[in-house]
């Protein structure tokens, strides 16, 4: 995914796009306050890598699994999209305090297992706490990375269930 930040109307917003194709709108912070939240979608990347699960992702891709109604409801609906951005939301407001996770190398119990109760009853939940929280510093390790490059290509390996970032290649 290239992660692209620009100016548009007066307003700094990231545009993502996958093989040359813009992937959903282009995102602001919608906060008064910058605080580079428009680069959230690293998260579902990290989420997708490292857990298996993104319903935003699978919206924005447009892979939901129409083939099975019920999992496509209740897995890739709405809800669980709104389940999923809360969880970024949550994190992202925890991980203000620390500098983004900086020198953070393990999340406290208390956040790890209020993110495990909010996704209870979703495919997710099955996922251990180590495993979120792989995905949670995983995807602000990258998160920094942008914020320090405006710019950039991450590629989430869904095999590997690994994240990574390198600099957009007409930056070197």
């Amino acid at each position: 995914m290239h992660i692209v930040e620009t100016r548009v109307a007066g307003r700094t917003c990231v545009t993502q796009l996958c093989n040359g194709v813009e992937i959903g709108s282009r995102l602001t912070d919608n906060k008064t306050v910058e605080d580079d939240y428009r680069f959230h979608d690293v998260f579902h990347l990290a989420n997708a890598a490292v857990l298996g699960w993104s319903p935003c992702l699978r919206a924005l891709f447009k892979v939901k699994r129409k083939s099975r109604p019920e999992i496509d409801e209740n897995e890739d609906g709405a809800r669980a999209i709104l389940i999923e951005e809360g969880v970024s939301t949550l994190i992202f407001h925890h991980a203000l305090r620390l500098n983004y996770f900086a020198s953070v190398k393990t999340l406290d119990y208390s956040l790890l297992k209020t993110v495990q109760d909010f996704v209870n009853g979703y495919e997710v939940s099955r996922c251990p706490l180590w495993q979120w929280e792989q995905a949670i510093l995983n995807g602000f390790t990258v998160f920094r990375k942008l914020r320090t490059h405006r710019r950039g290509v991450v590629t989430a390996d869904l095999v590997e269930r690994t994240i990574t970032f390198r600099p957009n290649p007409d930056d070197r």
